[in-house]
């Protein structure tokens, strides 16, 4: 089923682009209603009953957010959330049965952006679509933007963030794979660098409730990130750890644009 947002480019309205939403969840009841109410809220909405269907969807359509199911047969939503950051940039919200910690915290390893408890309310689910849309690239952005000269960009050591374009290069411009989540967290500590962050003021900044769980996804995603950016992530150069306080990005003063 696919339900079009009248308010789309292919709607007639020139310069309006809606987030595309996939929705991945083999409950047919619950796969119609989440689908039914992100279309209403403007959102243009496609789904898939199984991975085998939604790998076919999205071989011909690109998406800016998925709505995974973890634990459906076949194939499960966390095999098809690597498969889905291997072929695009997308946000990826995992959906996971009450009780299963285990489902919840492997996601967030693999790269999630958030996720949602069943059962849940449809307005849960509109409001952390909204989050994480609000940390991905945004898609009604011109295409002439990367042309800009006054983007907002910071120097650390080999590397370059390009926090209007959310992209990271090393040496010789290589790009840094780096998945939503983690280029969140990195954007936290380098506006706030020099700064000492708890993982309370990290999980506020990238829309995270504080809780055990949460603190325990700030800090996955800055294990993720040293092995990224530290040529030895056990001794940090970049960001380090403050025990018992939190973290803090140190970057030489006069290295932002």
């Amino acid at each position: 089923m696919f339900i079009p947002n009248l308010l789309s480019t292919e709607s007639g309205s020139e310069g309006i682009v809606r987030a595309r939403i996939v929705i991945v969840e083999d409950e047919p009841d619950l796969r119609d209603a989440v689908a039914e109410y992100l279309g209403a809220a403007g959102y243009d909405v496609a789904t898939a009953e199984t991975a085998a269907a939604a790998r076919s969807l999205i071989e011909t359509k690109a998406f800016h957010l998925a709505i995974l199911d973890i634990a459906m047969p076949g194939e499960d939503g966390l095999s098809l959330g690597r498969w889905l950051r291997s072929k695009m940039p997308i946000g990826i919200i995992y959906a996971t049965a009450a009780g299963t910690a285990l489902d919840r915290i492997v996601g967030l390893e693999l790269g999630a952006d958030d996720y949602i408890v069943k059962p849940y309310e449809l307005r849960e689910v509109l409001a952390r679509v909204r989050s994480v849309l609000r940390r991905v690239p945004q898609p009604t952005e011109p295409q002439d933007r990367k042309a800009r000269t006054d983007r907002r960009s910071v120097v650390f050591g080999p590397f370059q963030a390009d926090l209007d374009g959310r992209l990271v290069t090393g040496a010789n411009g290589a790009v840094i794979d780096m998945a939503k989540s983690e280029f969140d967290v990195l954007e936290v500590f380098l506006t706030r660098a020099n700064r000492l962050l708890t993982r309370a003021a990290i999980s506020e900044a990238i829309g995270f409730t504080e809780d055990p769980e949460s603190s325990r996804a700030v800090d996955i995603r800055i294990m993720r990130l040293r092995k990224k950016i530290e040529a030895d992530p056990a001794n940090p150069k970049f960001l380090r750890t403050v025990r018992g306080e939190g973290y803090i990005f140190s970057l030489p003063t006069g290295d932002s644009n």
